[in-house]
C-alpha cells in the first residue's frame, strides 16, 4: 500500500521532482484524489471537514487554518494542534510571521503563504499579480525570507510572475508551492473546483480544468426537474402508486380486524 507522504520526504523531493497538490471541499474529492495517485491534499479545517484527514491515510494531508478565525498565536496553535490530532501532517496558516513562528517552535509543520493573499488583497491592489514591480518583487523576497526565518517548511506562492517565483524557489530552504507563480516552483497547487471545472462565469487564468461538471450539474438539475415533473403527472393520472409500490395483507384478515372494530 502507498504511504503517505512526510514533510521529510516532502523537503526530499525539492529538485528532484515536481509534487502535485489539490485543495478539495468534499471527502469524495479527497478520496478520489488520493486513489488518483495525488502527492498532497488539502482542506480547511472546519468540524464538517475534521474527518477527512482519516479517510485518504495514503496521502499527505493538509488542514488549512480558516483566516479570520484566529485572535491570537495561542488560538492558532490550539486549532492547529487539533488537526494534526485530526490526521493532518502539516497546517496551512495565512497569518503572519509571528504566528507561523509559534506554531513552528511546537514541532508544527507549517504553510505560510506570500504574493496574492486574498484576505489581504486590499495592500496589493485587489486581486492581481503581486511582485511585477521592482518595489514588490523586494517585498515579496523579504517576506518570504522572514516566514522562512520563523521557521515555515513551505510557502504557497499565489500569483507571482513566473521568473520571480523560480528565483524564490532557488534561494528558500522551503518547499514552493505554486498557484498561478510558473512550473519551477516545487509543488504544483490547484483547486479541485477549478481542476473539475465546477465554477461558471470567470475562471482563474492559472488553473485548468480538466472536466466539465458545471454542465454536468446542469444535466443532472434537468433531470431532476423531469422527474419531479413525471411525478407529479403520475400522481394525478393514478399512475402513482402501482401495486407493486404498496403493501398487501390477506383480505381474510383485513375483514376480521374491521369486524372487530365493529362490534367493540
Amino acid at each position: 500500500m502507498k504511504k503517505a507522504l512526510t514533510v521529510k520526504d516532502l523537503q526530499a523531493l525539492k529538485g528532484v521532482r515536481q509534487v502535485a497538490f489539490v485543495q478539495v471541499a468534499r471527502k469524495d474529492e479527497a478520496i478520489a484524489a488520493s486513489q488518483a495517485g495525488m502527492d498532497m491534499i488539502g482542506t480547511a479545517f472546519i468540524p464538517e471537514r475534521a474527518d477527512f484527514a482519516k479517510e485518504v491515510p495514503a496521502t499527505h494531508f493538509q488542514y488549512g487554518l480558516p483566516w479570520g478565525k484566529h485572535a491570537s498565536a495561542t488560538e492558532a496553535l490550539r486549532d492547529a494542534m487539533a488537526a494534526m490530532q485530526a490526521g493532518a501532517q502539516s497546517i496551512y496558516c495565512g497569518l503572519s510571521p509571528h504566528i507561523i513562528e509559534v506554531l513552528a517552535r511546537e514541532g508544527i509543520p507549517v504553510i505560510c503563504h506570500a504574493g496574492l493573499v486574498p484576505p489581504k488583497a486590499t495592500w496589493t491592489g485587489g486581486f492581481k499579480a503581486v511582485g511585477k514591480t521592482r518595489e514588490q518583487a523586494r517585498k515579496l523576497l523579504q517576506d518570504v525570507r522572514d516566514f522562512e526565518n520563523a521557521g515555515a517548511y513551505a510557502v504557497e506562492l499565489e500569483v507571482v510572475p513566473a521568473a520571480l517565483a523560480a528565483a524564490i524557489t532557488k534561494r528558500t530552504s522551503m518547499l514552493t508551492i505554486s498557484l498561478g507563480a510558473g512550473k519551477e516552483c516545487d509543488v504544483q497547487y490547484l483547486f479541485s473546483a477549478d481542476l473539475l471545472g465546477e465554477n461558471r462565469g470567470h475562471f482563474p487564468r492559472h488553473a485548468k480544468a480538466y472536466r466539465n461538471f458545471a454542465a454536468e450539474r446542469d444535466r443532472l438539475q434537468a433531470e431532476r426537474v423531469a422527474a419531479y415533473h413525471e411525478f407529479i403527472v403520475d400522481v394525478q393520472s393514478g399512475a402513482f402508486p402501482m401495486p407493486a409500490n404498496c403493501v398487501s395483507m390477506d383480505e381474510d384478515v383485513l375483514r376480521a380486524a374491521l369486524d372487530d372494530v365493529q362490534g367493540a
